[in-house]
């Protein structure tokens, strides 16, 4: 057996029926022309890879209050792979339903906390795959990396399933275990000052950060800053997902035009849709909203388990003007890279650890709705950048499925493939009403910063020799810095 990290165990933890902690990833493929039975052939060859290997072979099993992994020696690879056909006419709309179901439903914990749907029935004989796995055993960077790894840039090639993928750098025992038992408890009270050297300044610095925040003593984005909002509530087990993919190269193009990155363009572009919701059910607060932006901290590509730091942003959706929006939202996150640039990673991970904990206390009082931490969790995962293939069916589109929780009843997490961005919107049905309307504040959002960027500079007004000219020496001697400056230019906005 092997212990689950504190992180880990979290996510067992604050799991309930109406606040299930397991991630997802949505893909579309084309099959290869011609190949009418191309599905049949694949889910044959998948069907063929009977066991599973770490960590989709694992349950978790709860011993004197801690967490384990234990290996299932019943794995049964039928339960957690399904075959399903999507309801006529079988369009996206109807695909974006069943995994809004699908998402709400539990994984059972008396088997591998995994469960693979491969799904039929979109036009021209397109089909989609599923694949949820419990937040526990596994995070975002590490399961997107983990499913690349399952398909190829081959069109002609043939890889395992996700379940059979060889987890070769799997942790293992330190060599000072095979010591005598006083080597090994020496040996693991200096692991544990070392580890406490650099996880007690991030906790200190965490708590500090929150202080700032409940003072109001800051400009960054800190914890307890967030105005409540309708995102900020109890939820219920029903799921509403929605999504859409958007070009890459529009997007860097507005980060070229502003000077920011990808990630505050997409900070920006959430912000934008964020506010024409709450605007359009009249609850925009007058603060601006808060976001969590996970921040992955892995150093093994190939490590289970997660490994994630926090940042704060604000995201300034009090502004009405976008580009005014992006450069707040560019300074906001600017602060909160250079507040983390010189923490260790464990300093950084106790940091993060320190900024999200309050959330277990305010759920349980309630006291989040009213005094939230943050009042978003807007997440980024990288991508492969090169066309992927299923056994010969063409990749075309990925979208990531995350958490809502209590108190944090919408997730969006962005998640690049090739040349595009899927953005994945979940959230809870009865708290966040018409989700399928932040597709088009989306799409609205990314039109408003290309129109503000493309806008050209208004025209200078023709100025007279009678304008230019002081009335006396006294005149423009005595005017004000201000008004010096803006004689014969535009005025600045």
């Amino acid at each position: 057996m092997e212990a689950l990290s504190p992180t880990d165990s979290a996510f067992l933890w604050l799991e309930t029926r109406s606040q299930p902690m397991h991630v997802a990833g949505l893909n579309i493929y084309t099959p290869p022309h011609g190949e009418s039975q191309h599905l049949h052939h694949f889910l044959t060859g998948w069907r063929k890879h009977a066991s599973a290997h770490a960590p989709f072979n694992l349950r978790p099993v709860l011993k004197l209050g801690l967490w384990y992994w234990e290996e299932d020696q019943e794995f049964e690879l039928d339960y957690h792979l399904r075959h399903i056909a999507l309801p006529q006419p079988g369009r996206i709309r109807e695909l974006l339903a069943m995994v809004s179901t699908l998402h709400g439903n539990l994984l059972d914990r008396n088997r591998p906390l995994w469960e693979a749907y491969v799904i039929e029935g979109l036009p021209g004989g397109r089909f989609a795959t599923y694949i949820k796995m419990h937040h526990a055993l596994i995070d975002g960077v590490a399961g997107a990396r983990l499913m690349a790894r399952s398909m190829s840039t081959d069109p002609h090639r043939s890889t395992p399933p996700i379940w059979a993928q060889p987890s070769p750098h799997r942790r293992k025992l330190e060599p000072a275990a095979s010591g005598s038992a006083t080597q090994r408890l020496l040996g693991a009270l200096s692991a544990a000052t070392r580890a406490g050297g650099q996880l007690l300044p991030g906790v200190g610095a965490g708590l500090w950060d929150m202080l700032e925040g409940l003072q109001a003593k800051t400009t960054s984005a800190r914890a307890f800053q967030a105005p409540p909002t309708p995102f900020n509530v109890e939820i219920s087990g029903s799921r509403r997902f929605a999504a859409q993919s958007y070009s890459l190269a529009r997007l860097k193009a507005i980060g070229t035009a502003s000077g920011a990155t990808i990630n505050d363009v997409t900070l920006a572009i959430c912000a934008g849709a964020l506010r024409r919701y709450l605007l359009a059910h009249d609850h925009l607060p007058k603060a601006p909203l808060i976001a969590m932006v996970p921040v992955s901290l892995r150093e093994d590509a190939d490590a289970t388990g997660n490994q994630v730091g926090v940042m704060l942003a604000n995201l300034c959706t009090h502004v009405a003007e976008p580009l005014k929006r992006l450069q707040r939202i560019v300074e906001s996150t600017q602060a909160a890279k250079e507040r983390l640039a010189n923490m260790p990673r464990l300093q950084k991970l106790a940091h993060g650890m320190t900024t999200v904990a309050p959330l277990g206390p305010g759920m349980l009082t309630g006291t989040a709705r009213k005094h939230p931490v943050f009042n978003v969790v807007i997440s980024n995962v990288p991508g492969v950048r090169e066309t992927l293939y299923l056994d010969g069916a063409r990749l075309d589109e990925v979208y990531p499925v995350s958490i809502p929780t209590h108190y944090l009843a919408l997730n969006i997490t962005i998640s690049g493939y090739a040349d595009h961005l899927g953005f994945g919107f979940i959230a809870c049905r009865r708290s966040v009403p018409s989700l399928q309307r932040l597709l088009d504040y989306t799409d609205a959002s990314i039109q408003e910063l290309e129109a503000a960027l493309h806008k050209p500079a208004p025209a200078k007004r023709p100025v007279s020799r009678r304008e230019t000219a002081p009335a006396n020496k006294t005149d423009s001697k005595t005017a004000t810095p201000a008004a010096r400056r803006s004689r014969g230019k535009t005025p600045k906005p």
